[in-house]
Formats: structure tokens, C-alpha cells, sequence
């Protein structure tokens, strides 16, 4: 196969690229490499990439449509995998431009991108923030997703609905997965697992929002890089049953459209999060509990049974193991 696939040097984008590659498939990678966090992180993951057989880079911003087209009208890939974005909930507050060109602006290219050139797949990255305040758990995709309390879920919502439209109109066939709070070695260092374990580690307090009565649904990398996988060669299809008297909330049916919640189904108190990765780490955390933020919510819980059905989804990672897994690459990477 030969991928275009975007956020190649982020975190979750970097994963699926390995895996790809050992696979053997032509990756070309997409990043802009946005100054959102420490671009070193970035361009050590991309530094791997790179000595891997297979990969080819492009420094490109999503934004540069004219740039991305004529790059996908070139390699005419057999799949387009998505996972660039504007990422964070709080950042949104002060920063909303970031998210309309990133998640809106550089969406429509990818979407004009599948289009020029036929994709057989366009696989994307949504997230579990588009319940919002939806606090039914778990979280389904029959669920209602009409109450996005941040700008990143808003965007990432418009994603599936551009999505969807880009299916029926233009028989794209396109895959949308719901993310649930992903970690893992390599992973984002302004996201609460990478945080706490670099606070921790230096002796520092850590921010415990709504003190700390939060859950969260942790998925461990490797297990999204599966899901993510398996996914790409289960294309989506229009389903012939389809009832207009009767169309589910999660868009499938009428188009070759489809949206998947991927997480493991099993959410953590965030205090026993904390418990766990204390001693994984050998350091017991100095905690500052404040009020819960805005755009946060108290709870996640993904609701997997969809994605087992279709593609035989299964997490395996448990914290337990992830945390050791995780902090055993914070000691080496950052060294201490």
C-alpha cells in the first residue's frame, strides 16, 4: 500500500506510521511541526522515521492546499490516514484560530485530497470530547453529540459532518475514529500521563482539576495503533438496510460513512491514575487540587462494542502495564 498519512510526527501519527512501515507499506508523512509543544519531541520521532525503509517526509502545513493536492495527485495513495490536528481543550480558550486552520481549514484539504484522487479509504482521528456534557455512560456512538463543551470538540464534530457529506456526495468511503484519552511512550507532554510523570519526576506539584473526581478512559498507544490498523482495511460501505424513518445518530447507513469510538473501555479514577503511576515512578506526587477548568469534563467511558463487531477490537494494555511501559521510556528519553 501506499499511504499519505498527516501528523506523522506526533504522537499517535508517528506509532501508526511503525507499524505501517514494518508492515511494509510506502508511507509518505505529513507535519507541520507547530510549536504547540517542544518541536525536539517531534523531530526525534520523525528522526526515526526517517532511518526507517519505506517513510518519505513532507514538511508541509495543511493549510498549503494547492502544496497537499499536488502531493497526493503525485503519489496516489491507496489510503489517507488523518491524525493531524490542533489538539487540547484549554488551549482553545485563548487560541481559537489555531483550531479553525488546523481541524476546519486543513480538514477540507484532506477531504479535497481524497476527492482529486479516489481514495479507496480516508481513515481520520475524531475524539471522545464530542459527547461533551453527555454523561450517560459509556459512551456510544447511538449517543447524541450535540453539546461540545470545547472549541476542539466543536471542530473535530464538524469533522465528522464534513466528512459524512464529502461520503455521500462523492462515495468517499471514509472512517472516523473517537479517540479516549491516548498514552504511551513518545506521547504528548501536555496531556496529563506525560505531565504528572515529568512534574513527579522533578519534584514538582501537579494541577489535580475538579480535585481530583475525575475519570478518564486511558488507552494505552499500541492498542490504538491497532485499532487504527485494522480499521484502514475495513473499508466503509453504505448499508443496504439503511432506514430513513429510522437513521442512527452516528451517520452510518445512507453513505459509505461510519464513526468508531477506540479506547479500552475500562475508565480509571484519576486519583488512582496518580496511585499508579507513584510507583511506577518510585516518588510520591506533590498535589495541587483546583477547580475543574473550562471545556474539561469529569468523565469519559468509551463504549468499544461497535469496533469489536467490526473489526474484532480488542485492548490489551492495561494501565498497569502502559504506566510501566511509559515511564520506563520517560527515564531513558529524557534521562532521569
Amino acid at each position: 500500500m501506499t499511504i499519505l498519512l498527516t501528523g506523522a510526527a506526533g504522537f499517535v501519527g508517528s506509532h501508526v506510521t511503525e507499524r505501517l512501515l514494518a508492515a511494509g507499506a510506502e508511507v509518505h508523512g505529513l507535519d507541520n511541526f507547530t510549536p504547540y509543544y517542544d518541536v525536539k519531541l517531534k523531530e526525534a520521532r520523525w528522526a526515526r522515521l526517517e532511518a526507517r525503509k519505506g517513510f518519505t517526509g513532507h514538511r508541509l502545513d495543511l493549510v498549503d492546499k494547492e502544496a497537499v493536492l499536488s502531493l497526493a495527485e503525485r503519489i496516489r495513495p491507496t489510503r489517507i490516514v488523518h491524525l493531524a490536528a490542533q489538539p487540547g481543550v484549554r488551549y482553545g480558550i485563548d487560541n481559537p484560530q489555531a483550531y479553525i486552520d488546523s481541524n476546519l481549514t486543513g480538514f477540507m484539504t484532506i477531504l479535497e485530497a481524497a476527492r482529486a484522487v479516489d481514495v479507496p479509504h480516508l481513515v481520520f482521528a475524531s475524539t471522545s470530547s464530542v459527547y461533551g456534557a453527555n454523561k450517560k455512560m459509556p459512551f456510544s456512538e447511538a449517543d447524541g453529540v450535540g453539546h461540545p463543551v470545547s472549541l476542539y470538540a466543536a471542530t473535530k464534530r464538524a469533522n465528522e459532518l464534513l466528512a459524512h457529506s464529502y461520503a455521500h456526495i462523492f462515495g468517499i468511503p471514509v472512517s472516523g475514529l473517537r479517540f479516549f484519552t491516548v498514552y504511551g511512550p513518545w506521547g504528548r507532554p501536555d496531556m496529563a500521563p506525560q505531565k504528572f510523570t515529568a512534574r513527579i519526576f522533578a519534584g514538582d506539584p501537579i494541577d489535580v482539576y475538579n480535585d481530583g473526581k475525575m475519570m478518564r478512559d486511558f488507552t494505552y498507544i499500541d492498542d490504538i495503533v491497532e485499532g487504527v490498523t485494522r480499521v484502514m482495511d475495513h473499508i466503509a460501505r453504505v448499508d443496504e438496510a439503511w432506514d430513513p424513518n429510522a437513521p442512527s445518530p452516528d451517520g452510518s447507513g445512507v453513505a459509505p460513512f461510519r464513526i468508531f469510538n477506540i479506547g479500552r473501555g475500562a475508565p480509571v479514577d484519576l486519583m488512582d491514575f496518580i496511585r499508579t503511576l507513584e510507583k511506577h515512578i518510585g516518588k510520591k506526587a506533590t498535589l495541587n487540587f483546583m477547580p475543574i477548568q473550562p471545556g474539561d469534563v469529569e468523565g469519559t467511558w468509551c463504549d468499544v462494542s461497535a469496533l469489536a463487531r467490526a473489526v474484532g477490537y480488542e485492548a490489551k494494555i492495561s494501565l498497569e502495564e502502559g504506566l510501566a511501559r511509559t515511564v520506563d521510556w520517560f527515564r531513558a528519553y529524557y534521562k532521569v
